[in-house]
């Protein structure tokens, strides 16, 4: 199984993918209503982004517990790629946060 390995660019992989699956999850929860188009729009022209980075918070959520999943299994390559992406997902809101 995938999930067994233990490899960097793997954790890469689910760094990126988790987050964006939080998202998504955000907007059907959050957004039912609206289609992805509406969705997104808002988030990117909504003043200070409020949506958008507590979207993008929320969603590395899923990066914490993927990472906890792989560090308790000793899968360390795989948790420092999960790692890694989570870092940035975390610079890429604070930098929202901070900037606008």
């Amino acid at each position: 199984m995938i999930f067994k390995k233990d490899n960097f660019l793997m954790g890469i992989v689910l760094g990126l993918i988790a987050p964006l699956m939080g998202i998504l999850l955000f907007k059907f929860v959050k957004f039912n209503v609206f289609s992805f188009r509406e969705t997104f729009e808002y988030m990117i022209l909504e003043p200070g982004y409020k949506t958008l980075t507590v979207a993008l918070t929320l969603s590395l959520l899923l990066n914490a517990l993927l990472f906890t999943i792989y560090i308790n299994s000793s899968k360390d390559k795989t948790a420092k790629g999960i790692f890694v992406l989570t870092l940035i997902y975390g610079l890429l809101v604070l930098i929202i946060k901070t900037f606008t």
